[in-house]
């Protein structure tokens, strides 16, 4: 396996597409002035941040190691780890766990799950001592294709291609290679960080949702390792996402001899359709999607069950509860206007919006602080309308940001893809931004 390998801080840009580095002290600067006015003085704990010596560290730990994250990425990637095959995840799991056990400082936890492969949560040993204020990662090892559906590692060029390659295995790698140059240049004992790794984010985190918010509590802040955007472009806001399973009734009966016997559940559940989709309301966020839908059993017989899956993401709780009263009203009209039937909506809220606010805001400027300083980009996001585990860390009021994976594009598809270019400075942004929170 060949990969382009750029060492000098000029090379990497110039293949990234961005303006070169500016001197190690300007960056150091850049990035470790946020996080100074934050102590409420100079960057005066552990390193010395004025002369940049620690960022020029960072590039030297950093500078041969993109081939071997090609190496663990390919390792990854090449295991199946659809979120229903816990047999994959698993094995995942413990090629994670192997590759962190390399690293002086940390200490990985298991934790097991009757229904999907276990649950990952690892500390340095500030974190282990000293827990509150500790900056949280997030991270899940499952994807969203079965077994067979789309499998295999491969280099095309710049790019990398494969099932988890940018949805979320390239950022589990980013975050691996961040902690291990942080280990070499002696940083890491300073550093409270912990990392949670989840899987079951691909079907809503209803175990990782309570993890995440028990063994983050208390943590300064959260940063998400979810697919790098266009741009390198920094998650502030996603929009809620809800689902629903609705179940139309009606009467069989012979669609020649006794059709007026019969009530129609496809008919009723087409009615109820067609109010749902009309609750769409872009200009609020709001979108309403009938994904599927099955019933009957031939077309002579007056069909008695029918199902839609449901689909409906928002911009504020409000929406999201208002969204969940239209779609009974709505199947409640649809049931009226096809006597005989009824229909009925069993439908949740599955994730909060990831709210931008202030503390995010500023945790953004923070972190982007240090991706411009490894030659990133560094502009805000606009509103996401996909979910993620940041909104369960925002939950609980610890201010969180998201997308901070390798750049890439194509996730949830067979195209899914990342930027070979941008794994090194992904793992520079996020351990030089872990530098500017080291503990005394």
């Amino acid at each position: 396996m060949k990969a382009t390998r750029t060492t000098s801080a000029a090379a990497r840009a110039e293949v990234a597409g961005t303006r070169p580095h500016a001197s190690a002290a300007a960056a150091a600067r850049r990035c470790g002035g946020a996080a100074a006015r934050r102590r409420g003085g100079a960057a005066a704990h552990g390193l010395p941040w004025h002369a940049g010596a620690v960022i020029q560290a960072l590039r030297q730990a950093l500078s041969s190691r993109t081939e071997p994250m090609l190496a663990l990425l390919e390792r990854l990637v090449s295991i199946n780890s659809f979120t229903d095959n816990p047999r994959g995840g698993d094995a995942v799991g413990e090629v994670i766990a192997s590759e962190l056990s390399t690293i002086p400082g940390l200490r990985a936890r298991r934790i097991a799950s009757a229904r999907f492969a276990a649950h990952w949560v690892v500390e340095s040993e500030a974190a282990k001592a000293s827990p509150a204020g500790h900056v949280a990662l997030v991270a899940h090892l499952d994807t969203v294709f079965p077994s067979g559906t789309f499998e295999g590692f491969r280099l095309d060029g710049e790019l990398a291609r494969g099932p988890g390659v940018l949805d979320m295995k390239g950022g589990i790698v980013v975050i691996i290679e961040a902690l291990r140059a942080l280990a070499a240049i002696g940083a890491l004992p300073e550093l409270p960080v912990r990392l949670a790794i989840v899987s079951d984010e691909e079907v809503g985190s209803p175990e990782g949702r309570p993890l995440l918010q028990r063994e983050l509590a208390g943590a300064a802040c959260a940063l998400v390792f979810e697919a790098g955007r266009e741009g390198d472009r920094i998650i502030t806001a996603r929009r809620g996402t809800g689902n629903a399973t609705v179940r139309a009734t009606g009467k069989a009966a012979h669609a020649g001899n006794a059709h007026q016997q019969g009530a129609n559940a496809i008919w009723a559940l087409a009615r109820f359709i067609d109010w749902a989709q009309r609750l769409t309301d872009y200009a609020r966020g709001v979108t309403v999607n009938v994904g599927k839908v099955s019933g009957g059993q031939g077309r002579n017989t007056v069909p008695d069950a029918a199902e839609a899956a449901v689909d409906f993401r928002f911009g504020s709780l409000a929406d999201g509860e208002a969204i969940l009263s239209a779609l009974s009203a709505a199947a409640h009209e649809a049931a009226v206007e096809v006597p005989g039937t009824a229909v009925q909506v069993d439908g949740e809220i599955a994730r909060s919006p990831l709210v931008r606010t202030e503390a995010s805001a500023a945790l953004c400027r923070e972190y982007a602080a240090c991706a411009r300083a490894a030659g990133l980009g560094d502009a805000e996001a606009p509103l996401i309308g996909g979910g993620s585990d940041a909104s369960s860390t925002a939950d609980i009021g610890i201010p969180s940001i998201d997308g901070l994976g390798p750049r890439g594009s194509g996730f949830h598809t067979k195209d899914e893809l990342i930027e070979v270019k941008t794994l090194a400075p992904k793992a520079e942004a996020l351990a030089a931004f872990l530098l500017g929170r080291r503990r005394a």
